[in-house]
């Protein structure tokens, strides 16, 4: 995908994701919004850096780094959601796109699907929307499914002997 695209995935999935951790509408999503969009576009911004320097969809598109921007946080307390953003970026690369990305760099290899667009192609916004809308869904899946899933699951358990 094209610097557009990346930025319009961004976006409507920093929005989304703010709706779907704080759907009450109130002046908490509007916080919420913002609080998740402008991280998550600086991520879905940050791969495309290694046009300056490096190979381009090698250095800065790859597994490790993203491994660096999920573990930020927990380490340094900041940048909270921008590894969302990186990991969109990757997606989009991968699945809307028909050169891929090396996820493994420095092996060479560079992994996509066969649902990519070239990133001049007239399709590419339709592909960056139809990608956004699965990643809001699998976002939601995740925030408000899967835990009572899980939950009712290992509730539904028998218990192991010797721990109560």
């Amino acid at each position: 995908m094209n610097k557009d695209g990346h930025v319009l995935n961004g976006l409507l999935l920093g929005v989304g994701l703010g709706f779907v951790l704080e759907p009450s509408g109130d002046a908490e999503t509007v916080y919420t919004v913002v609080a998740v969009t402008v991280p998550v576009v600086l991520g879905a911004l940050f791969p495309d850096v290694d046009t300056a320097f490096g190979t381009h969809r090698k250095t800065l598109h790859n597994l490790p780094v993203l491994g660096l921007f999920v573990a930020f946080p927990a380490v340094f307390g900041n940048l909270h959601y921008v590894w969302v953003g990186i990991l969109t970026h990757y997606v989009l690369d991968v699945v809307g796109s028909k050169r891929g990305i090396a996820l493994f760099y420095p092996l060479p290899k560079e992994y996509d699907f066969p649902t990519g667009v070239a990133t001049s192609s007239r399709y590419a916004n339709a592909v960056t929307l139809a990608i956004t809308a699965v990643e809001l869904a699998v976002a939601y899946a995740l925030v408000h499914l899967l835990p009572p899933a899980v939950a009712s699951a290992r509730a539904a358990l028998p218990p192991v002997p010797g721990l109560a």
